[in-house]
C-alpha cells in the first residue's frame, strides 16, 4: 500500500505534497523536522490522502498534482475529500 499525501503548515498555511509507503513513519519524520523541505515551516497538520496499490502509482498521483501549482486547486480537491 502507498499514499499520497498533503500536508498544510498552520503558520503559513501553504502545502507540502509529498507520497511515501509508510504514512506513519513520513508523518513522523515531518514532524520531527526531518524533512529539509518541511523543516521550521510547521506546525503540519495531515489535511489529505489517497492510498494506491503501489508506490510508482502514488509518485504519479503526487506529481499531477503539484503540476497544479494552485493552491485553491489543492483546497478544492481537500474539499471535496471531506464532503
Amino acid at each position: 500500500m502507498a499514499f499520497v499525501y498533503i500536508l498544510q503548515s498552520g503558520s503559513t498555511k501553504r502545502f507540502y505534497i509529498g507520497s511515501t509507503d509508510s504514512l506513519d513513519r513520513r508523518m513522523s519524520e515531518h514532524l520531527r523536522g526531518h524533512s529539509l523541505a518541511t523543516r521550521g515551516r510547521g506546525p503540519w497538520k495531515l489535511v489529505y490522502t489517497e492510498e494506491f496499490p503501489t508506490l510508482f502509482e502514488a509518485r504519479q498521483r503526487e506529481r499531477k498534482i503539484k503540476r497544479w501549482k494552485s493552491s485553491r486547486m489543492i483546497a478544492s480537491l481537500i474539499a471535496e475529500h471531506l464532503g
